[in-house]
C-alpha cells in the first residue's frame, strides 16, 4: 500500500513512468538474467570451494587411516620385542597401550572423514547439477532474450507505422494530396489546351495563306484577261 501513496505523491507523469518500467519485459528480463548470472559465478565459486574441501578432507581422511595403521604395526611390533626379550614386558606393555590408543583415535578421525568426504562429494556431485542446470537455462534463456528483443523491436516499428497510418487523414496528408493532384490535373488540361489552341491558329494561318495565294493568281488573271478584252498590252 505504501508503494502506491508515494507513487501518487510524485506525478501524474513520474506514475507512467514508473509504471512503463515496471512492465517492460525486456529491462525487467535483462534484470533477472543480470542477477541470474551472478547466481551461477556465486554457484560456480562456492562449487569449487566444496569440491576443494572434499579433496582436503579425504586427503586428512588417508592420513588419519594411514596412522592408524602405523600406530597398530607399532603395539604389534613392540609386543615382538618384548617376547624375545629386548623389552621389558611391563614397559612394552605400557609402550603398546599407548600406541592402540592413539591407533583407535586415528582410526576414529578417519571414520569420521571418511563419512565428511562422502557428505562433501554429494554435496559438491548436486551442487555441479544445479550449477550445469542453470548454466544450461542460462543459455537458453538469453537465446530467448534475444528473440524477444528482435521482436519488441518489430513490433514498435509496427506500432509506430500503424500510428502512423490511422494518423495519416487526422493531419490531412491525403487531403492535401488529392488538392495537388487535382491542381496537377488542371495544369495539364490547360497546357494541354494551349497546344491545341496553338495547333489550331497553325491550321488557321496555312490556310489563310493558301487562301490568299490562291487569290492572288485568281487576281491577276482577271486582270490579265480585262486588259486583253480592252486592247491594253501586257507589260508584264
Amino acid at each position: 500500500m505504501n508503494i502506491f501513496k508515494r507513487l501518487f505523491r510524485i506525478g501524474q507523469a513520474e506514475i507512467h513512468a514508473a509504471v512503463e518500467k515496471m512492465e517492460d519485459p525486456v529491462k525487467m528480463t535483462e534484470q533477472g538474467l543480470r542477477e541470474l548470472r551472478q547466481d551461477l559465478v556465486d554457484a560456480t565459486e562456492a562449487y569449487a570451494k566444496v569440491k576443494a574441501l572434499a579433496i582436503r578432507t579425504e586427503n586428512e581422511q588417508a592420513s588419519c587411516q594411514k596412522e592408524s595403521l602405523n600406530y597398530g604395526e607399532k603395539a604389534i611390533l613392540i609386543m615382538q620385542k618384548a617376547q624375545a626379550g629386548q623389552v621389558d614386558l611391563v614397559k612394552a606393555e605400557e609402550l603398546a597401550r599407548e600406541a592402540l590408543s592413539l591407533r583407535r583415535k586415528f582410526y576414529t578421525e578417519s571414520e569420521e572423514l571418511s563419512a565428511q568426504v562422502v557428505a562433501l562429494q554429494q554435496s559438491s556431485a548436486e551442487m555441479l547439477r544445479n550449477t550445469e542446470i542453470l548454466r544450461d537455462n542460462m543459455d537458453k534463456w538469453e537465446k530467448e532474450l534475444r528473440t524477444l528483443k528482435a521482436r519488441a523491436k518489430v513490433s514498435k516499428a509496427t506500432e509506430q507505422v500503424n500510428k502512423q497510418l490511422a494518423q495519416l487523414d487526422n493531419n490531412g496528408t491525403i487531403a492535401m494530396l488529392e488538392r495537388m493532384k487535382a491542381k496537377v490535373e488542371d495544369q495539364e488540361a490547360l497546357a494541354k489546351a494551349y497546344g491545341e489552341i496553338a495547333r489550331e491558329k497553325n491550321t488557321l494561318k496555312d490556310e489563310l495563306n493558301t487562301l490568299l495565294k490562291d487569290d492572288s493568281l485568281s487576281i491577276e488573271k482577271d486582270l490579265k484577261a480585262i486588259k486583253e478584252k480592252l486592247g491594253i498590252a501586257d507589260n508584264s
